[in-house]
């Protein structure tokens, strides 16, 4: 599944960092495309698992010497169940920085959505220190097109639009897996996952090294897969500049899994190596008898 990215210190942490530009030329998918696309998506979303992992995170490099030391730890927890998928994510960094001295970061992302990937309800949480930062909670919905509304509740109650193509994130990792296995090599789409206030994100996909199994994995049940690297850029849809406000990588697994993770804050950056996998069974869901 798609790992939710940690925001950038410009939202945790309330400093700055470089903002990005809008991506110029989103990918429209016209309407045969678009249907080679979601039948392809369909096909990968089917594959995905429920999972929960916990990653391990230290510091692997510190821009400009401002942050000292850095270490952290990440669950993802994403369950599948007759009527969508269920999604959590919580983010715990401890660091150390010239000019705040000691901090701890906490994230707590929470999301529901549909399996046809349509509807999504969501709710993320931000602390500093113990001090509450922000709060984002919602729910959108989405047309065929990709295109639809989005409600906030929280930090202001307002609705804004989705452009066209926009995908939540579990339709956003089938969409980026299905690209790879049919041996694409980036993909260019907006992306609303809840956990910033002002709407969806422009992100651009890089897929390497995508190889069958056996998968080189310490994890018995993903050496069987096909695996590949997976670099992800966020782009505010808002700013006018060329870097992007967020980066991360990771290599994922055919069934939405990830053992590696490399998140890019822009003044530091960590590795995240998987260290506890438990992939929970599936539900069967059975439609019921017509009377």
């Amino acid at each position: 599944m798609t790992i939710r990215p940690p925001r950038p210190r410009a939202t945790i942490l309330a400093n700055t960092l470089a903002t990005s530009m809008a991506t110029a030329t989103l990918f429209v998918f016209a309407a045969p495309a678009a249907h080679a696309q979601a039948s392809s998506a369909a096909t990968a979303a089917a594959a995905l698992v429920s999972q929960r992992a916990v990653y391990d995170l230290g510091l692997v490099e510190a821009a400009g010497g401002q942050t000292l030391s850095a270490t952290g730890r990440m669950s993802y927890t994403v369950l599948k169940t007759c009527l969508g998928w269920s999604s959590h994510q919580r983010l715990d960094i401890q660091s150390v920085t010239r000019q705040r001295g000691e901090e701890h970061l906490l994230s707590d992302y929470a999301a529901q959505e549909s399996l046809d990937g349509r509807h999504l309800t969501f709710k993320s949480q931000e602390t500093r220190n113990g001090k509450l930062l922000r709060v984002v909670s919602g729910e959108a919905s989405l047309a065929p097109d990709g295109s639809g509304v989005l409600q906030y509740r929280q930090p202001l109650a307002k609705t804004l639009p989705l452009p066209a193509g926009t995908l939540f994130p579990i339709a956003h990792t089938a969409r980026i897996l299905a690209t790879a296995a049919s041996g694409g090599k980036e993909l260019t789409t907006p992306l609303f996952d809840g956990t910033l206030p002002d709407g969806p994100e422009d992100t651009y996909v890089t897929l390497l090294n995508w190889s069958p199994p056996p998968a080189n994995s310490p994890y018995l049940p993903l050496q069987k897969l096909a695996a590949g690297h997976v670099h992800i850029a966020f782009y505010d849809r808002n700013a006018h500049t060329m870097m992007p406000e967020y980066e991360m990588g990771m290599r994922y697994f055919a069934n939405g899994v990830s053992d590696q993770l490399h998140l890019d804050f822009g003044d530091y950056k960590m590795q995240g190596t998987l260290s506890t996998l438990d992939l929970p069974p599936t539900p069967s869901c059975t439609q019921p008898a017509p009377h």
